[in-house]
């Protein structure tokens, strides 16, 4: 099985003895995440997030099927990942490694089982009919903080995308095109967002958005997935060296605040894409809104 490209014992030293000095080899602050490039693509639900080189393609696809016999109010949702090759050749297609069973259970926790989007608002006929969406994330470039990536790519992806509506007759489900309806928004209850930390020099070190060649020198990781209002929904801790209380309350508290800016950055691109799908401002002049 391939493997990842270890640092050298130099390249780990000079890692390592920067950050006992609070510098990190492309300049940030220990709290900061690189550069988050965040775009849409020509139909809806498609989030393409670039975090420094790190590069995660996620698509929504929504289907009707039958409910589980347990969830019959219930619509359906799933979260997909897909590791490639051409991401690092430590993936392999068909065979899924510790990395990509690790990614998949935390989105599910985070996004899925904090109940981010409301599954009963899928539901069209009680036991009959439901809309089944998928999210897909595609990983084209790895360089370290695959799940933030993932999160950002999987949530903004659900913002952005539009479900065809549709007109319910007795047992008959009629699904509209866009031609004849507009699709809508999906009924979103929160907007959970993960933050990765590594933990360095016993915990004393916090290191938000690690790199890969950060995360491959530190003792142990530190995710909590939290929304802009202050709710935490979900702390992992993956391994690594054993962290103090006091540790993991300073990790709470820089991931609310991280996910307070995340959600910025997300609003602020959806608004942009908003305004350049509205050709000549035709959507003001369509909304039911007054100036009252």
């Amino acid at each position: 099985m391939p493997r990842e490209e270890e640092p050298s014992n130099n390249e780990r030293a000079f890692i390592l003895e920067a950050f006992q000095q609070d510098i990190r080899l492309d300049g940030r602050g220990l709290e900061s995440y690189r550069n988050i490039n965040l775009s849409f693509g020509d139909d809806h639900g498609v989030a393409d997030v670039q975090l420094g080189k790190t590069r995660v393609l996620a698509r929504i696809s929504a289907s009707l099927t039958a409910p589980f016999a347990d969830r019959k109010f219930d619509g359906i949702f799933t979260i997909t990942t897909e590791l490639s090759p051409m991401a690092s050749p430590a993936f392999e297609v068909g065979r899924q490694t510790e990395t990509e069973t690790i990614l998949s259970r935390l989105l599910e926790v985070a996004l899925r089982r904090s109940s981010a989007l409301s599954t009963e608002s899928l539901c069209l006929l009680a036991g009959s009919k439901v809309w089944s969406l998928t999210a897909t994330c595609h990983i084209l470039s790895h360089d370290g903080n695959l799940l933030d990536s993932c999160c950002i790519a999987v949530l903004a992806a659900l913002q952005h995308y539009r479900i065809p509506d549709t007109t319910v007759r007795g047992e008959e489900v009629l699904v509209h095109s866009v031609e004849e309806r507009n699709p809508v928004p999906l009924a979103m209850l929160h907007h959970p967002l993960c933050v990765t930390m590594a933990l360095f020099e016993g915990g004393d070190k916090v290191v938000v958005d690690a790199t890969l060649r950060e995360q491959q020198c530190c003792e142990g990781e530190v995710v909590v997935t939290a929304n802009k209002h202050g709710e935490i929904c979900q702390i992992a801790k993956l391994g690594g060296v054993p962290s103090d209380a006091l540790v993991l309350l300073h990790c709470v508290d820089i991931a609310v605040a991280k996910a307070k800016e995340l959600d910025t950055v997300i609003a602020t691109a959806l608004e942009r894409d908003a305004t350049k799908r509205d050709v000549g401002g035709l959507m003001a002049e369509l909304s039911a809104e007054n100036a009252r």
